[in-house]
């Protein structure tokens, strides 16, 4: 089967496909953000998506692996066969493109817990949990910087879905993870400080620098599990963050 060469019709059509074998994958990543958020074209915010990131709610391989193989991917066997109870690759070559699917959870600096509410959006992760898919990654790049600006950019923050930033999901998270809040904390300094420097107007700017105050005070106050009080007592001595393998195309 041809693969389509704009990354956001080929996630579309790889979801399709998935679907129809009783397979759920949703995206995530920078792609994902771009299917939410009109601002991932702004002047100031526009990036290349070279690769393609989803995540199954089945831990089982076995059943993900022939969908993208069927479709015309390249598995990497060498990296599927240690990896593939978690996490699998697969290589577009005609278009230079990467396929990552992370199997059951999302595991990266942080676990999160993704996959209870892969129903909740057709296409993509929730915006609260895509969200933190890159507000976990301890050492942001610019790229991740960007593409938090534009979800912050185009959508509140609320007690609900439905393009709203879920609140009640980012404190029920971070409220039982000390690990997650302090890396979360930590990257919305960053993205403050990204965001002066933005070609961003004045309103933009002031959008998503209120937007990232309103998240920071809610996470702040909202109630902490006894898990996360005992993890907060030991603090910064102990490295709170798991360091993610880099895997390199073959």
């Amino acid at each position: 089967m041809t693969i389509l060469p704009d990354g956001q019709d080929e996630a579309r059509r790889i979801i399709e496909a998935a679907s129809q074998r009783d397979v759920i994958l949703r995206a995530l990543g920078g792609l994902a953000v771009a299917l939410h958020s009109p601002s991932a074209t702004h002047r100031g915010l526009a990036r290349p998506y070279p690769d393609l990131d989803f995540v199954s709610g089945d831990h089982r391989g076995y059943r993900v692996e022939p969908v993208l193989v069927d479709l015309g991917y390249e598995p990497n066997r060498s990296f599927n066969l240690y990896n593939g109870d978690r996490r699998l690759l697969f290589l577009d070559i005609g278009n230079a493109r990467q396929v990552d699917v992370f199997l059951g959870m999302f595991r990266m600096c942080h676990v999160l817990p993704v996959t209870e509410r892969l129903a909740t959006e057709p296409w993509t992760l929730p915006l609260a949990e895509l969200l933190l898919t890159k507000l976990q990654i301890v050492e942001m790049n610019e790229k991740d910087t960007r593409d938090v600006v534009a979800l912050m950019l185009d959508h509140p923050l609320g007690g609900q879905d439905e393009e709203t930033i879920n609140l009640l999901r980012l404190q029920e998270l971070c409220g039982n993870d000390w690990g997650l809040w302090k890396t979360v904390d930590l990257s919305l300094d960053k993205v403050a400080e990204a965001v002066t420097g933005l070609d961003l107007d004045a309103v933009e700017r002031r959008t998503v620098s209120d937007r990232i105050e309103e998240l920071r005070r809610s996470l702040e106050e909202a109630p902490k599990s006894i898990a996360w009080r005992l993890r907060a007592r030991v603090g910064e001595r102990v490295r709170w963050y798991e360091v993610p393998e880099e895997v390199r195309r073959r």
